[in-house]
């Protein structure tokens, strides 16, 4: 942990959520979170030299089942939950009982995610096998290491008509709610405080927050909700999940393989990802902070008295 700045956490799970049971034959995790934050030197606008903490982004290499899949850029604070999100999202796995265990390990600046899976119900693309060590810098895989990716865009948008979201009188949203959802996630931004250079999500049922998490990139912390979601057999129809990144189409794809019909964001929406909402009955407000927001679509299930 960091000499400057100690105590902080990148991972919250709220008490509804810590009370969730694992569904029957959930995969066997590590626990093999990262250190946070590491301490550096520089020199500010007064010619003054200073300790400040930046996020110790890391890159993660998948292997599932032997082959080398991706390497995700990660903050790590939940390593096996982001890659469990990622299977899923770039529709690899269907769910969470394809995979038999996730076992993360760090070594120096690098990790490996070993991910052992049922290979009868997974689709494994081409890749070369990954060795017993832990990769180094000449290995690291190109792929996925954009902000947008556009996997998980291309492989939906075939089946995008079988997602079913809840209807609009069964899955709303008042303005009083909105407005402590978004006092609560400005209270649990610790990395961002200390550091900044990170986004978060969080999920929430109505007011209550049940998980919220900090990472490098607005995907990972979208993936790592997603696998949690997984992980526990938690439905979508009745959250809201808030995220400091765009809504861009495979944000908004993202969150409705998991079933949430409600997005809201401190920043924008992509005009693909307000085309996709539409398309699927979903609501997203955009520009949301400090009790100010628009929203962008599906004003169908917002309650603004």
């Amino acid at each position: 942990m960091s000499e400057v700045v100690s105590g902080v956490v990148a991972f919250v799970v709220g008490p509804e959520a810590a009370a969730m049971p694992r569904i029957a034959r959930a995969p066997r995790l590590t626990q093999a979170a990262g250190e946070l934050l590491r301490d550096v030197d520089i020199v500010n606008e007064r010619g003054e030299r200073q300790a400040i903490c930046l996020p110790q982004e890391r890159p993660l290499t998948i292997s599932l089942n032997g082959h080398e899949l991706v390497t995700l850029m990660t903050l790590g604070a939940a390593p096996e939950l982001l890659v469990l999100g990622y299977l899923f999202n770039q529709r690899l796995i269907t769910r969470a009982t394809t995979v038999e265990s996730i076992a993360v390990s760090w070594e120096a600046a690098f990790g490996i995610a070993r991910v052992t899976a049922a290979c009868d119900f997974v689709r494994i693309p081409d890749a070369a096998p990954v060795p017993d060590a832990a990769p180094f810098p000449g290995r690291v895989a190109p792929a996925a290491l954009g902000c947008g990716q556009g996997a998980t865009y291309l492989a939906l948008m075939g089946d995008i008509d079988s997602i079913t979201l809840p209807p609009t009188e069964a899955a709303r949203i008042t303005q009083a709610t909105l407005l402590q959802v978004l006092d609560t996630v400005s209270r649990h931004d610790d990395i961002h405080r200390v550091a900044g250079s990170v986004h978060s999500c969080a999920l929430f049922q109505d007011a209550a927050l049940w998980i919220a998490i900090e990472d490098v990139g607005r995907h990972n912390a979208l993936d790592t909700i997603t696998g949690w979601m997984l992980l526990h057999g938690v439905a979508g129809g009745d959250k809201t999940l808030f995220t400091t990144g765009r809504l861009s189409a495979e944000m908004v794809i993202k969150a409705a393989m998991s079933g949430i019909p409600i997005l809201v964001s401190r920043n924008g929406v992509t005009a693909l990802g307000y085309d996709i909402a539409r398309r699927l009955t979903m609501t997203l407000f955009g520009r949301a902070a400090k009790g100010r927001y628009l929203c962008y679509a599906g004003a169908e299930r917002f309650d603004p008295a």
